[in-house]
């Protein structure tokens, strides 16, 4: 039984590890960088992006194969390794240990699986396939990148700002929820869309004052 990992889980400065050290491995640690988490990288060999992350000090480089001590003090474990046996182990060693582990294009062997995620400031859209098919995940995911633009992360940040108004001025519970409605029922996406910032607050003044 295996699980899709929470997309708001609190990774920052948590132990990552990440066996391997290709293209795979580098996908995962870009994903892993996103939410702040400590990485280390556990291969004899490294993709040039990620020799360049390491040079950068951006993850810590073991350079050599995996051996189960890796996983001491670890939160979570990646393995992307080229080899299924290594795959295998790193499976066998943190169900041994209880920590969540993750071994890609192996479902049966992982205890949680990896959404893909589509991201514009505080929005995060998560797609799962539960393992079957992450490249159908991916594609679903490209296609919502049509749907949700750069302005959703402008907006949000409006929102915020918005909302942390009405809570703090407006007591009423029912003009609060009128507040919201109007608001994201506006036209306010479209205007920043469209780079007419210059209407947005008006729009903003106009539903405040419901």
């Amino acid at each position: 039984m295996y699980h899709s990992f929470p997309v708001n889980l609190n990774l920052r400065d948590r132990k990552c590890v990440v066996v391997g050290g290709g293209r795979v491995a580098e996908r995962k640690v870009r994903s892993l960088l996103q939410c702040g988490a400590e990485i280390w990288v556990v291969s004899p060999e490294l993709t040039g992006e990620l020799e360049k992350l390491a040079e950068e000090g951006a993850i810590n480089f073991v350079n050599r194969h995996y051996t189960a001590g890796d996983l001491d003090g670890c939160f979570l474990v990646i393995s992307a390794a080229d080899d299924r046996e290594v795959n295998s182990g790193v499976a066998d060693d943190c169900f041994a240990r209880n920590i969540p582990v993750n071994v890609v294009d192996d479902p049966a062997r992982c205890s949680f699986t990896v959404p893909s995620i589509l991201r514009r400031g505080s929005l995060c859209v998560a797609v799962s396939t539960e393992g079957k098919s992450p490249l159908l995940a991916k594609k679903i995911r490209e296609e919502l990148e049509s749907l949700f633009g750069p302005e959703y992360a402008e907006f949000l940040e409006l929102m915020g700002d918005v909302r942390s108004r009405v809570i703090r001025y407006i007591a009423d519970a029912e003009t609060r929820r009128r507040i919201f409605e109007c608001l994201i029922n506006s036209d306010i996406l479209e205007l920043i869309r469209s780079g007419k910032k210059e209407l947005v607050e008006e729009k903003v003044t106009r539903c405040m004052s419901l």
